[in-house]
């Protein structure tokens, strides 16, 4: 069995027009509900193998904060370009690519594509992921590739107004 958790960005400011969307920073309520995710990770007691991050500084900010709750070394997160600008297939590739020695799995990334990623996997439907949510999804597969909607299980949703 696999466990894949897919992560929405926490909230972004917008307060720095001289940015590009690829450069701007999580604002005050994101700085807060990263790491309140990340400790509602570790309350769950996830452990992962693998974090991957979009290269944006709000995903890649997101995830060095859950990181650091969850006791994930910050080295060790992966950024792969793909993700910025990804669709929902180009998550699934993604996905399927992953290392086997892998069994479990974060990616942060952007709405629509993050929440219409879940979607195409689980069988519960999301209406639209808040930001710095987390979905889980059990896939019942000894490899990646095998990635499927047919192989999921939807385990959880967890958003940072659960955690106020």
């Amino acid at each position: 069995m696999k466990t894949l958790y897919l992560m929405r960005h926490a909230k972004s400011s917008w307060s720095f027009d001289d940015l590009t969307d690829h450069d701007r920073p999580l604002n005050e309520r994101g700085r807060d509900d990263a790491p309140r995710m990340g400790k509602a990770l570790a309350d769950r007691h996830i452990k992962l193998d693998l974090l991957i991050s979009s290269p944006a500084v709000r995903a890649l900010s997101t995830a060095a904060l859950v990181a650091k709750e969850i006791g994930y070394p910050n080295e060790r997160i992966e950024v792969q370009e793909r993700i910025y600008r990804a669709e929902p297939a180009d998550l699934l590739d993604i996905v399927r690519k992953l290392p086997d020695t892998a069994n479990a799995v974060l990616l942060v990334g952007h709405n629509n594509t993050i929440t219409d990623f879940a979607n195409l996997l689980s069988p519960n439907q999301i209406e639209d992921m808040s930001t710095a949510a987390v979905v889980c999804l059990h896939l019942n597969i000894d490899r990646w590739q095998e990635t499927d909607r047919a192989t999921t299980e939807f385990y959880f949703y967890d958003y940072p107004g659960n955690h106020q």
